[in-house]
């Protein structure tokens, strides 16, 4: 007489059973959505951060950030989204405020530096860095290191950090370019033009490298051209610095031929040349 009772009970064990492993299966989906909304969240926000209109990506953290105000890495694509929308004083306002948080980090400190130097707060970058413990050694916090000792003329110091910047990345063209316009400021023309070159080595696209390297040619007296890898349109640009360059050290002959060059190789009108060509020669006429 008891069988009937045992079934029961056992049918509502296995039923129970059922409904636990229904409820954990249903918690380890929610898991799973979680992780995976997690992933779609992370890699949105390095599409914001990297492949997005500035703009638009400063309008998306900001509105990432109110919802979710604890969250530091929020806040940190925040203030670099306002850096790449050119917005420093904004972005200094960001890390200073992410500075704040307990979890911050020595490279927060960095990032703030380099902000202030993008707003023109030489001083507070300087004072920041020095803040940087001296165990933190990154490749950007060297590179600005360089930068300020370059603009407090401490050449010594700026040569050291741009070394060790150099061997912090394996992309060094950049800093090459940077230290070799260090040269060229203080008047090594012949190790500015050493820089340049092995930038352009490193990044045969780097235009801003070519042109620092014909004005470091062209302050020694020398008006050819270089030996790189240069477009019809990059050619006549060169062309053109390298007249400049003639007519400051007063061979203005040489730099009306030069702009001539320029006018003849580019590939479209050259407003700029023309307009150089025509006030010297209206020069010399009167």
């Amino acid at each position: 007489m008891r069988h009937p009772t045992f079934v029961f009970a056992g049918l509502v064990a296995v039923l129970a059973l059922a409904a636990c492993e229904k409820e954990i299966d249903k918690d380890a989906v929610d898991r799973k959505l979680q992780d995976i909304n997690v992933i779609d969240e992370s890699n949105l926000n390095e599409v914001m951060l990297t492949n997005s209109d500035p703009n638009e990506a400063v309008s998306y953290f900001q509105r990432a950030v109110a919802g979710q105000p604890d969250r530091l890495d929020l806040q940190r694509g925040l203030a670099e989204s306002l850096i790449r929308a050119k917005r420093p004083t904004e972005a200094v306002s960001v890390w200073k405020k992410i500075l704040k948080h307990e979890d911050s980090t020595p490279d927060d400190k960095v990032q703030l530096a380099d902000a202030l130097i993008r707003d023109n707060q030489w001083k507070a970058a300087e004072e920041v860095l020095d803040s940087v413990p001296p165990t933190h050694e990154t490749f950007k916090r060297y590179r600005l290191e360089a930068m300020i000792a370059d603009s407090n003329k401490e050449w010594k110091r700026a040569d050291s950090f741009y070394e060790t910047a150099v061997g912090l990345t394996t992309t060094p063209s950049g800093v090459m370019n940077n230290w070799g316009y260090s040269k060229l400021s203080r008047g090594d023309y012949p190790g500015a033009e050493r820089l340049f070159v092995q930038a352009i080595r490193q990044d045969t696209s780097l235009f801003t490298a070519k042109n620092n390297l014909v004005l470091a040619r062209g302050a020694q007296g020398n008006y050819t051209l270089p030996v790189v890898p240069m477009s019809q349109q990059e050619r006549a640009e060169l062309l053109y610095t390298l007249g400049l360059s003639a007519v400051k050290r007063g061979d203005v002959e040489t730099g009306k031929g030069l702009f001539r060059d320029a006018i003849e190789t580019h590939p479209q009108y050259f407003e700029a040349a023309v307009r150089s060509l025509g006030a010297l020669e209206n020069n010399t006429a009167n």
